[in-house]
C-alpha cells in the first residue's frame, strides 16, 4: 500500500510540475489601434457637431462645421478677380483685332485670367472644407471640440476608428523569433471573451529592445525582446487598451 501511495504522489507531484511550466508559445499583450483624427485645414469656430462619442459613421456622412465666413469672403474677392480679368482679357482681344492693341497685352490678360480662374477654384476649396465627412466607416472615439469651441490649425475635431485599424500588440523573446513569421496565425485570448479571436501576424520589429514594464515576460531570463503586431480576423470582438494573451499557432504545412 504504501509503495502504491509513493507512486501516486510522484505521478501526482510531475502532474503538478508540468503544469507549472510556462507556455513556450502564449505572451502576454495588449490591444491598440490606429485612430483617424478629422479636423479642419485652418483655424475655425465649431458651428455644428453630428456625432457622439461612440457613434457609428458610415463613409462620407457629415461630422461637423467650422465657421465659413472668412472663406466665403475669400470666394466672393475671387469671383470679383476673375470678372475683372475676363473683362481686361476681352478687352485685350478687341484691341488686337483693331491694331490698337499687341499679342504680348492678349498672352498677359490671358495669363492673369488662368490665374484669377484657380485662385477662385482654390478659394471654394477652402470654402468646401470647412464642412468636414467621414473619410472612413468606424465608431466615434473621441470629440475633442464641440460647438462654440475654437480650433486651432492642424488640431483634430473627433477621432474616429475603423474596425480594421484594431491590432494586437505583445513581445516575444528573442528566441521565440525564428518560430514566427508574417502572415502566420495566432490565437487571441481575453477575459469575458466567448471565444478565441483568431489573428495574422503583419508585422515583426526588426529592431530589438529590453522587456517594457508593462509588461511581464513568461521568461525571466529573457531580457530582449521584439515587437509583434497581428491584426484580428474579428476586431468587433476587442476594445482598445485590453490585455491579452496570445497563442502562436503552430503552421502544419
Amino acid at each position: 500500500m504504501n509503495v502504491i501511495r509513493i507512486a501516486m504522489l510522484a505521478v501526482s507531484m510531475l502532474v503538478l510540475a508540468a503544469c507549472s511550466e510556462p507556455d513556450q508559445h502564449k505572451f502576454q499583450g495588449w490591444i491598440e489601434a490606429d485612430l483617424i483624427f478629422v479636423g479642419p485645414d485652418e483655424a475655425g469656430r465649431v458651428e455644428t457637431l453630428s456625432v457622439r462619442e461612440g457613434d457609428q459613421v458610415k463613409n462620407d456622412q457629415p461630422l461637423f462645421t467650422v465657421d465659413p465666413a472668412l472663406q466665403q469672403a475669400d470666394v466672393e474677392v475671387a469671383k470679383a478677380a476673375l470678372t475683372n480679368a475676363q473683362l481686361a482679357f476681352e478687352r485685350a482681344q478687341a484691341l488686337l483685332k483693331t491694331a490698337a492693341g499687341t499679342k504680348k497685352a492678349v498672352d498677359d490678360a490671358q495669363a492673369a485670367l488662368r490665374t484669377a480662374e484657380a485662385q477662385l477654384t482654390s478659394a471654394r476649396t477652402r470654402l468646401a472644407r470647412r464642412r468636414l465627412s467621414s473619410p472612413v466607416t468606424g465608431s466615434v472615439q473621441q470629440v475633442y471640440f464641440r460647438p462654440g469651441e475654437l480650433v486651432p490649425a492642424g488640431k483634430p475635431v473627433l477621432a474616429l476608428l475603423p474596425p480594421g485599424n484594431i491590432k494586437v500588440r505583445f513581445f516575444v523573446p528573442e528566441a521565440e523569433l525564428p518560430k514566427i513569421k508574417l502572415g502566420q496565425q495566432v490565437s487571441v485570448h481575453c477575459d469575458g471573451c466567448k471565444a478565441d479571436v483568431p489573428a495574422r501576424i503583419s508585422f515583426i520589429s526588426r529592431s530589438s529592445e529590453f522587456t517594457p514594464p508593462v509588461i511581464y515576460s513568461l521568461q525571466e531570463r529573457a531580457k530582449l525582446v521584439y515587437l509583434i503586431e497581428a491584426r484580428p480576423k474579428t476586431p468587433d470582438d476587442l476594445r482598445v487598451g485590453q490585455p491579452v494573451d496570445v497563442r502562436i499557432v503552430e503552421d502544419k504545412r
